[in-house]
């Protein structure tokens, strides 16, 4: 039992509910549809009622045979049977037509909530979570969740089957009725001893499929690296560990559900020995005519054959029940990053001696603005997850309108400074103010809009470099964008694209240069026109010209605006108004370039170390 029994460790977010609970949740989906619902039901129910009528025909018929009647009444019944299996294709297409679109707009909700609770998470919550897994919850299992409807469709109409025959069969022989109802408990245990083990192997099989998904989609989405240092063979091997995984997750998941069909199936086959030995005798015996013997023994399969769905119904069933488990967990989980709601605070605003509770304050009043807006950093202590704290006890004051250079080396904290400020996590202590309102208490669209961020690597959604400008304020003009595009550079780099700023950027920008790509997200910046600017610059080279239509766009882009940015570029220092260098968390040296030089202390030693040789007079020094 341990091969069956072994399951992977739950997804951190994964939530234990009831089938009471997922069933009550689920029916919250479908009550919209409730007419339509019903309007199936009644369609079932016709349908199983024509069914019915055909066998109890083709049953007379065997009577009509063992007569006298002639050919004409045979031919009458024949045509009844046709017209009954007629009419019953007709509302069995009826319901799968009702039933397919209920289940595509019951999806369509679904996801749409999944999606936008997967919006509303902090990155930390992408941090513990692959991106794969996170798409599995909102493509497989919302399909799986929505094929609860089809399943419950399909058993319902096995259902009514069983009561028409059922009602009839007791009018025929009572005896037999009591023979095959008592073997009915026995096959019924069977299948519920099973339910809990489907539901556990069901939701093993369905994490170790998200693994997969996962794996695939770093593995892509890292390729180039992988083939730049001749990796592909490793991705390979993690590719073949995961699938095998998920081979021997699935294995056990088909094991028990096709061990619990053969079960049933063996306990119901003592029943129907015995309704055989003993509808025979009846018949022998003149009990039963030749034709509600074979009625008997035809409704024997449909009374057998709900209860032997029942092992098939609950297997499928606790696959879509696993798959609304996953689904809910993630929309029940609450994002760490609260967004303010009108009313009294529940944490003071800019308190930077209490740590935060979690609680979303009430919205503070938008931040006037001049220019800039001050940028205020208070006792704030910061880790990532339950890992080491990254800011122990971090304070920064940020006049409106100074450009502040922020080095050090690789997790000193630089990074996540501007994370914090752009609320993309939350931090545990402390207080941020921009412009003198606690950014807790801010609306999280306003906060952001008073924020321009541009990151190391600039992402570009597919599209033109249009539609990427205008990503930044969607009711832009085109006039408007080529208006932020041109105040960058003098525009040259527009007029190098084949087709201007109608280009496609293709896949995350890789149709046009790494520096063009940056420019881009300078223009980004202009169109949005926010109250600060956070640069994290790249370290990528580019080339002279394209260098300086970038410095000289971040100046055009730095004017009348707060700026923060991560330097790797010496020019940047230099025409910052002030520098700051951090070392675990912490403000080791605070000053301008010249002061810290001067000072001899870590920025000099950084600067002879990194620095220095994108100087000036390094190079002629070289070069003498």
């Amino acid at each position: 039992m341990g091969f069956i029994l072994d399951g992977l460790e739950s997804e951190h977010y994964d939530r234990s509910y009831s089938d009471r609970d997922l069933f009550r949740r689920i029916g919250r989906y479908f009550k919209p549809f409730r007419a339509g619902l019903a309007l199936v039901g009644i369609v079932i129910a016709a349908a199983s009622l024509a069914e019915f009528a055909a066998q109890l025909v083709i049953a007379k018929s065997l009577d009509v045979v063992a007569g006298s009647s002639g050919f004409r009444t045979l031919a009458l019944l024949a045509a009844a049977v046709i017209g009954f299996g007629v009419v019953e294709w007709l509302f069995n297409y009826a319901r799968h037509f009702l039933s397919g679109r209920i289940v595509g707009r019951t999806i369509w909700k679904l996801r749409s909530d999944v999606f936008d609770r997967a919006m509303k998470h902090d990155l930390s919550f992408y941090d513990e979570n692959t991106s794969g897994k996170v798409v599995s919850r909102i493509t497989t299992d919302t399909e799986d969740f929505a094929g609860v409807i089809n399943l419950v469709t399909d058993f319902l109409s096995q259902v009514l089957l069983l009561a028409f025959f059922f009602s009839y069969l007791v009018r025929i022989s009572l005896k037999l009725s009591l023979i095959m109802l008592a073997m009915a408990p026995v096959a019924f245990a069977v299948a519920m001893a099973f339910r809990k083990l489907a539901r556990f192997v069901t939701m093993n099989a369905k994490r170790v499929t998200a693994e997969v998904n996962g794996g695939i989609a770093e593995a892509i989405a890292g390729i180039s690296v992988a083939k730049g240092f001749r990796r592909e063979r490793t991705l390979w091997e993690s590719f073949k560990k995961d699938n095998q995984l998920s081979y021997r997750f699935h294995l056990r998941r088909g094991i028990v559900l096709q061990l619990i069909f053969p079960a049933v199936v063996i306990a119901s086959g003592f029943g129907n020995g015995l309704i055989v030995m003993a509808g025979g005798g009846l018949v022998r015996s003149g009990g039963l005519s030749l034709g509600q013997w074979f009625f008997f023994m035809q409704a024997v399969a449909y009374f057998w054959w709900p209860l032997l769905n029942i092992a098939s119904f609950w297997s499928q069933l606790q696959d879509g029940l696993a798959a609304a488990e996953r689904v809910f967990s993630l929309i029940d989980r609450e994002p760490k990053v609260k967004q303010c709601s009108p009313g009294d605070p529940a944490e003071p605003a800019g308190a930077a001696t209490a740590s935060w509770t979690g609680a979303a304050p009430a919205c503070a009043p938008q931040p006037v603005r001049s220019g800039g807006l001050a940028v205020s950093f208070r006792k704030v202590r910061f880790a990532y997850s339950d890992k080491e704290l990254v800011l122990p006890d971090f304070s920064l004051d940020i006049p409106a309108g100074q450009k502040l250079a922020v080095v050090g080396a690789t997790g000193a904290g630089k990074s996540s400074i501007v994370k914090l400020l752009c609320r993309f996590y939350e931090f545990q202590f402390g207080s941020i103010q921009l412009g003198g309102a606690d950014i807790r208490a801010m609306n999280l669209d306003v906060l952001r809009g008073e924020i321009g961020l541009v990151a190391q690597t600039p992402f570009l959604f597919p599209g033109s470099i249009l539609d990427n400008i205008r990503y930044a304020r969607p009711d832009a003009t085109d006039d408007q964008v080529m208006t932020a595009a041109r105040h960058l550079g003098r525009g040259d780099w527009i007029d190098d694209l084949p087709e201007g700023l109608k280009t496609e950027t293709g896949h995350r920008g890789s149709a046009i240069s790494m520096g063009q790509r940056q420019l881009v997200s300078l223009a980004r910046i202009l169109l949005k026109d926010p109250a600060v600017f956070i640069l994290d610059e790249a370290t990528s080279s580019v080339d002279p010209f394209t260098e300086a239509q970038i410095q000289e766009g971040l100046e055009t882009v730095m004017q009348g605006r707060t700026a923060i940015v991560i330097a790797h570029r010496l020019s940047t220092i230099r025409n910052s108004d002030r520098t700051i260098v951090l070392e675990k968390g912490q403000i080791m040296e605070d000053g301008n370039h010249a002061s810290l030089l001067r000072a001899g202390g870590y920025y000099a030693r950084l600067y002879d170390t990194y620095f220095r040789h994108q100087s000036l007079e390094y190079i002629l020094e070289q070069s003498s």
